[in-house]
C-alpha cells in the first residue's frame, strides 16, 4: 500500500513540478496520470480512454460555453475601452489620496460584472499604476492590490459571481450561483476589510521609512490621462445586464429552469432535475446579452478588431478549459487507484465537520495545482457526493457546501506557481520577490477566512 500511495503522491508532485517550469498541463497531465496507474499495477489503456477522456470530457460538455462566452465578453469589453473606461473613472473618482481602495473597487466592479482576470488586470494596470504614482505608493505594493480586489472575494465569495469557481459547484450540488449568501458576504467582508487594513499598513510603514512610487521600473505604462475612452456609465452597462440577466434567469419568475419541459427534457436530454444546468443555462444567456451590448455600444472601436480579438479569446478558452479538463482528468483516474483510499481517509478524517473536511481537500488541491477551478474540479469530482451525503444526514445544506468550496478553491490557490500570479507580476514589471509578499498575505487571509466561515457555521447547526 505505501508503494501505491507513493505513486500517487510522485505523479502529483511530477505535475505540480512540470506546469511550474512551464511545461503544457495538457500533455503532462495524461503522462502523469499513466505514471500512477503503472506503479498502482493498474490498467494502463482503460484507464487513459475510459476514465481520463471521459471525464475530461464531460467538464468541457459541461462548462466549455461558459468559458468561451466568458472569455469573448471579456475581450470585447476590453477591445472597445469599456473596461478601461471603468477602471480610470473609478480611480480617478477617488483619487490618490484613497488610491489602494480604488484599485480594488476596480478590479472588483469588473469582476463582479463577469470580465476575466487576466482582463482586469490589463484593464486596470495602466490608471492604477498612474494613481500609485501620484499618490507616491511603492509600486510593489499593486500587485497585491490588484489581487484583493480580482482574485478574492468578488471571484468566489459574493452571491452571484459570474466567476467560473462558482459555476463549478452547481454542477455537483444542484445548487444555483446565490448559493448561501450570507456566507458569502460574510466571508468577503472580512477578505476585503483584513485585506486593505494589510496594504494600508504596509503603505503607512514604505511612508514612514521614506520609500516612494520608486524608479527604473519595467513595463512602465503609457499616459493613461490620453486615451479617448468610451462613456463610464455606457460602459457599465453590459456588466449591469449581465448580473441582473444571471439573477433573473436563475432565481425569478423567467428563470430558465420555466422554459422546457420536464417530462420532456428528461425523454429527450436525459436532464432528470433542471436545476443541475439551471446555473449554467442562465449564465450563458446572460454573457450572450452582455456580449450582444458591449458590441452595439461600441460597434465603432471594435469592428476593426474583431476578428483578431474573437480568434485570441476562443484561443485562450480553448487553452484554459483543457488545462482544467486535464487536471479533472488526472484527478478521476487517481481516485480509481487502490493508494486513493488512504490519502481519503486522511482528508476525510481532518474534521468531523464536512464543510471544514471540504475546506482543507479543495484549499489543498487548490494550492498543489496552482488553479482555483483545478483543485476545485478534481476535490468535487472526486469526494463531492461524500460530501453532500454526511452533510445531509448532519443538517448542512448543498448551498453551504457550494459556498465554502467555492471560497476555499479562492485560497491557497495563489501560491508563487498559480498562473494568475505570474501573469500579473509580468503585466506589472515586477518580480516575486518584489511583490510576492502582499500576495501571500492576501493568500493566508482568504485560506483562514474560509475556515472561520466553516467554523462558525458548524455552531449554528
Amino acid at each position: 500500500m505505501v508503494i501505491q500511495i507513493l505513486a500517487i503522491v510522485v505523479a502529483l508532485g511530477l505535475l505540480i513540478f512540470l506546469a511550474y517550469r512551464g511545461y503544457p498541463v495538457i500533455i503532462i497531465a495524461p503522462i502523469v496520470t499513466l505514471l500512477a496507474v503503472i506503479l498502482s499495477g493498474g490498467h494502463l489503456l482503460p484507464s487513459y480512454t475510459e476514465t481520463y477522456m471521459t471525464f475530461a470530457a464531460n467538464y468541457i460538455k459541461a462548462f466549455f460555453p461558459i468559458f468561451l462566452l466568458g472569455a469573448v465578453f471579456g475581450k470585447v469589453m476590453e477591445m472597445s475601452g469599456a473596461a478601461a473606461s471603468i477602471a480610470k473613472t473609478i480611480v480617478k473618482s477617488l483619487g490618490s489620496k484613497q488610491a489602494i481602495l480604488a484599485v480594488v473597487l476596480a478590479c472588483s466592479a469588473l469582476t463582479y460584472g463577469g470580465v476575466s482576470l487576466f482582463v482586469v488586470a490589463f484593464a486596470v494596470y495602466p490608471f492604477a499604476a498612474a494613481i500609485f504614482k501620484e499618490a507616491d505608493i511603492p509600486k510593489r505594493l499593486l500587485p497585491g492590490t490588484i489581487a484583493l480586489g480580482a482574485f478574492t472575494y468578488t471571484m468566489d465569495a459574493l452571491p452571484g459571481t459570474p466567476q467560473i469557481q462558482n459555476i463549478i459547484p452547481t454542477n455537483y450540488f444542484g445548487t444555483d450561483t446565490y448559493a448561501a449568501p450570507i456566507m458569502g458576504i460574510i466571508g468577503a467582508i472580512i477578505v476585503f476589510t483584513g485585506g486593505m487594513l494589510w496594504l494600508e499598513r504596509r503603505r503607512k510603514q514604505a511612508v514612514a521609512n521614506g520609500e516612494g512610487y520608486g524608479d527604473g521600473h519595467i513595463n512602465e505604462p503609457e499616459s493613461a490621462e490620453q486615451q479617448n475612452l468610451p462613456n463610464f456609465w455606457l460602459s457599465l452597462v453590459p456588466l449591469i445586464l449581465v448580473v441582473a440577466f444571471n439573477f433573473a434567469f436563475s432565481r425569478s419568475a423567467i428563470s430558465v429552469k420555466h422554459w422546457y419541459d420536464g417530462s420532456m427534457l428528461k425523454e429527450t436530454f436525459n436532464i432528470a432535475d433542471v436545476s443541475t444546468v439551471t446555473s449554467s443555462w442562465s449564465l450563458i444567456v446572460a454573457l450572450a446579452i452582455g456580449i450582444i451590448a458591449a458590441m452595439l455600444l461600441n460597434v465603432g472601436r471594435i469592428k476593426v478588431k474583431l476578428a483578431s480579438g474573437l480568434t485570441a479569446a476562443a484561443m485562450g478558452s480553448l487553452l484554459a478549459i483543457f488545462n482544467t479538463a486535464s487536471e479533472v482528468g488526472f484527478g478521476n483516474v487517481v481516485k480509481t487507484l487502490p493508494g486513493f483510499s488512504v490519502i481519503q481517509n486522511w482528508v476525510f478524517n481532518a474534521s468531523g465537520n464536512p464543510l471544514v473536511s471540504e475546506a482543507v481537500a479543495v484549499n489543498v488541491l487548490a494550492g498543489i495545482t496552482g488553479s482555483a477551478s483545478g483543485g476545485l474540479s478534481i476535490a468535487l469530482e472526486v469526494m463531492g457526493n461524500h460530501y453532500l451525503q454526511v452533510a445531509e444526514s448532519v443538517g448542512i445544506t448543498p448551498e453551504m457546501l457550494h459556498r465554502i468550496a467555492s471560497m476555499a478553491s479562492g485560497g491557497m490557490d495563489t501560491l508563487p506557481h498559480n498562473g494568475a500570479v505570474i501573469t500579473l507580476l509580468a503585466i506589472t514589471g515586477l518580480t516575486h520577490r518584489q511583490s510576492y509578499k502582499d500576495i501571500f498575505a492576501i493568500t493566508v487571509l482568504k485560506t483562514v477566512t474560509v475556515f472561520i466561515i466553516a467554523f462558525g457555521t458548524s455552531l449554528f447547526i
